[in-house]
């Protein structure tokens, strides 16, 4: 790599980019609409990416804390009833929001968690039947996997969209046909877990089964959003090389006939 053409660094190193992420596409961030795209660094924005779409889940312990005030209200319920099985599910959520502040990890999981606690157990309350506790998340996963789907339907994949929002460096990609297409089996894989979330669950509330209601809210909330989320970081980093590949090749400085050069495609419109 060289930095022949282009040696003025100045308005890439803000980003912290060492000079190797640096060098071709340095020249024409314009055409590209992004100072760095979506953010990626070669080395430092593949560890960022995985880092911020987990810490959108409250990390690691996000996920095994989710879990808790569910167990609790099954458990409880099926011992003492539903009444006591809603208290005893907050208390134990604002149990874990304060571990959580005492512990200085992040503050909106946990605010979260008891949000959406308080909220089932509303509905719950409300319905008077346990098994309301889950309707806002059977319904919710409706929503969001409707919604994923018509993403992908209009050309606007809510993967890329929402990771391009997230970290302010444009919509480039939709004019890169392989970029696009990354976002959209990411998009896809959203979609399948939501909707699959949904048939499950809803089955088993027509069914009466709230304690497999409890059992299927937990098994398909870990792996499957796993499975979602390794989609969704290749596909960040397939858009990211291929912007910044073209974005070198656009910018005119060659490092050889056609060295690295991806041809931009026709915009996606929709």
């Amino acid at each position: 790599m060289t930095e022949s053409s282009s040696s003025t660094p100045g308005p890439q190193e803000p980003f912290g980019s060492p000079p190797e992420a640096v060098d071709d596409s340095a020249g024409s961030e314009s055409s590209a609409g992004a100072k760095a795209p979506f953010g990626l660094g070669v080395p430092t924005g593949e560890n960022g990416a995985e880092q911020t779409l987990l810490q959108q889940m409250g990390g690691v312990s996000g996920l095994a804390y989710s879990a808790v005030p569910v167990v609790v209200f099954v458990v409880v319920n099926s011992l003492f009833g539903m009444v006591p099985a809603i208290w005893i599910a907050i208390a134990s959520s604002l149990a874990i929001a304060v571990a959580r502040v005492i512990r200085r990890e992040p503050l909106q999981p946990a605010v979260s968690g008891v949000l959406g606690v308080a909220v089932c157990s509303f509905i719950a309350y409300r319905t008077g039947d346990a098994k309301g506790f889950f309707l806002l998340g059977i319904w919710t996963s409706l929503l969001y996997g409707g919604g994923f789907l018509v993403s992908i339907a209009v050309r606007w994949p809510l993967v890329g969209v929402v990771w391009s929002v997230l970290n302010g460096h444009g919509f480039a990609w939709r004019h890169h046909r392989r970029a696009l297409t990354g976002y959209d089996l990411a998009t896809l894989s959203w979609t399948v877990v939501f909707l699959a979330k949904f048939v499950v669950q809803q089955w088993l509330y027509a069914a009466d089964q709230t304690g497999w209601l409890a059992v299927a809210r937990i098994a398909m909330g870990y792996p499957l959003t796993a499975v979602a989320l390794l989609v969704t970081v290749w596909a960040i980093r397939r858009a990211s090389r291929t912007v910044q590949q073209s974005s070198g090749a656009d910018g005119g400085s060659s490092t050889g006939p056609g060295a690295g050069r991806v041809a931009p495609e026709s915009p996606a419109t929709g």
